[in-house]
């Protein structure tokens, strides 16, 4: 069973926040504050936050952006993960993904099938690697931001979680890209 090792020493990781809206502003992006304040309250550092339109290109070009930023070590987007014509965060996702994390968008699903039920199949939440950076889409809905931080993010994003956790790994992400 998962468990946080206290001898071990807790390490910060730098967190960016990406909301994607046609109609948000920051003054009405409640799933991206609640981002921040959970990111900060858990001991990490907020290294950005941007609003975005359902626009693939540009979800894509921002994700890159950070993904080349030594200050930022992860990002997270919340919004534009479902079905809709619009919903084109995934697809920017993996425009940009060197490997998916596969097991994120199925352990999200088992989690909102607790809170929501079946409608979790609606959800396409994702996650990712690239360039040594991890990126995680989230829907847009403040539940579903707090049920993968609460339930997934702050776990695997806390270097004490044990068995095992991102943080450790880190270092070696972009080892293939070393040269030998």
């Amino acid at each position: 069973m998962s468990r946080i090792d206290e001898d071990k020493e807790f390490i910060p990781v730098r967190v960016a926040i990406l909301t994607v809206s046609d109609t948000r502003g920051l003054s009405e992006d409640r799933s991206g504050d609640t981002l921040v304040q959970r990111v900060e309250a858990a001991g990490h550092l907020l290294a950005d936050r941007k609003i975005i339109r359902d626009e693939r290109d540009e979800i894509a070009a921002q994700l890159r952006v950070w993904c080349e930023d030594e200050a930022v070590d992860v990002v997270i987007s919340t919004g534009g993960t479902g079905l809709t014509g619009r919903d084109v965060t995934v697809e920017a996702h993996r425009d940009v993904y060197e490997k998916e994390i596969d097991a994120f968008g199925t352990v999200f699903t088992m989690v909102s099938m607790q809170k929501i039920g079946t409608s979790a199949v609606q959800s396409r939440a994702t996650g990712g690697v690239a360039n040594g950076t991890y990126l995680f889409a989230l829907p847009g809905s403040t539940g579903a931001c707090k049920d993968a931080w609460d339930e997934i993010l702050k776990y695997q994003l806390d270097y004490r979680h044990r068995p095992c956790n991102f943080v450790e790994i880190m270092p070696r992400l972009d080892e293939h890209m070393r040269r030998k």
